[in-house]
């Protein structure tokens, strides 16, 4: 039997939280003896997609604001109609090369309207294309709400007439794609939940540290860590921190915050044994993005979190208040956050009984896998 071939599209724009999904998801593709080849649209983050991935990067673009409205390129300049069409062509001729036998995009059409300059031209050569690869929509459990009007009415058209399935990594039982996509009902036959995708539980870790403040990609995370260092000061000088302030974090803010760091605490970009560090910790305090969340989930970690709201966002604010209500997080909003805020809250977690066992489905990767197999016969 000939290896099944695999192109998989992801456009991370700010954060490094799409990226890593996908990376999970193309690792367990390999390891079902998938040929994967992962099209990337962002700027290089070290370490994704992974090792015995193939990839195709395309020219990266970034969000130029917050709320996701513009393109830029890598320098920061208007991604314009020229740079766009290059882009476009590319991607292209990455599926006329590889010849896959299913094509995955990540977030679209729930997510990365930006990118439809790119994706509907690809959808409209898939659909051309005979044999047809089969077509998989891969998004996360909670969609961002506040949508324009017509957008969903949009989404539901494109998942008809061009989608095969969509790989919701998610556990119902948690929460529902319905719950922030209202027009569910209209595509539940297409709809295929596989669980969150979590990584492998870790090992030991070689280093431990009480408390763990982590800013995901860096690019937004400024205030948490700030905040976090400024608590660490009111806080027993015994209490051992690690603050991780993400590659993104500009690198004027990441002097600014090492010179004023107490001795108790590490300061770093980012640390491949993230997962294990955290299964040392006694408190972890982060966003609530999708990927961080899965760590926490994996190792238990008592957490405090505090959801990125700018532009709008209401995603991470959905999933801490679920967790909360589980007893499973802590959470302080992003508006207003202040360093007294934070030790209030770490002494709070310090002082209660260890976090609950989670019974969610942690097993995402792996049941996408399945999934995909099952429908390519």
């Amino acid at each position: 039997m000939s290896t099944k071939r695999i192109l998989f599209y992801v456009q991370h724009l700010l954060g490094i939280g799409h990226i890593a999904r996908a990376s999970r998801i193309a690792d367990a593709l390999v390891k079902d003896g998938f040929d994967v080849t992962v099209a990337t649209g962002g700027l290089p983050v070290p370490g994704f997609p992974g090792a015995g991935i193939k990839t195709i990067a395309l020219p990266p673009v970034v969000a130029s604001n917050a709320g996701f409205s513009g393109l830029a390129d890598a320098h920061g300049n208007v991604a314009g109609d020229a740079f766009l069409s290059r882009r476009r062509d590319l991607l292209l001729a990455a599926f006329q090369e590889v010849r896959p036998h299913a094509v995955i995009t990540e977030a679209f059409p729930f997510g990365r309207r930006q990118m439809r300059f790119e994706l509907l031209p690809l959808l409209d050569m898939i659909g051309r294309t005979d044999p047809k690869p089969k077509l998989f929509s891969s998004v996360r459990d909670i969609l961002q709400e506040n949508r324009k009007p017509g957008r969903d009415e949009e989404t539901v058209d494109l998942v008809k007439r061009h989608f095969d399935a969509v790989l919701v990594h998610g556990d119902a039982d948690f929460v529902r794609l319905e719950d922030t996509f209202p027009l569910t009902a209209e595509i539940a036959d297409k709809v295929r939940y596989t669980g969150l995708v979590a990584p492998k539980p870790a090992a030991a870790p070689t280093d431990v540290f009480d408390i763990i403040a982590s800013a995901g990609g860096g690019a937004v995370g400024l205030k948490l860590i700030r905040a976090a260092r400024d608590a660490a000061a009111m806080l027993p000088e015994s209490h051992r921190w690690l603050l991780l302030t993400g590659p993104n974090l500009p690198e004027t803010d990441f002097i600014g915050l090492s010179r004023a760091a107490p001795a108790n605490i590490t300061l770093a970009r980012f640390r491949k044994d993230f997962p294990s560090l955290l299964g040392g910790a006694k408190v972890s305090i982060s966003q609530a993005g999708y990927n961080t969340v899965g760590d926490l989930l994996r190792t238990n970690c008592r957490s405090i979190l505090v959801p990125f709201v700018a532009g709008g966002e209401t995603e991470q604010t959905v999933r801490a208040e679920r967790l909360q209500a589980l007893g499973l997080a802590a959470v302080l909003p992003e508006q207003g956050l202040t360093a007294e805020h934070v030790a209030a809250a770490v002494e709070r977690v310090l002082a209660a009984p260890a976090g609950k066992d989670v019974t969610l489905d942690l097993t995402g990767a792996e049941t996408t896998a399945s999934i995909i197999r099952s429908m390519l016969g």
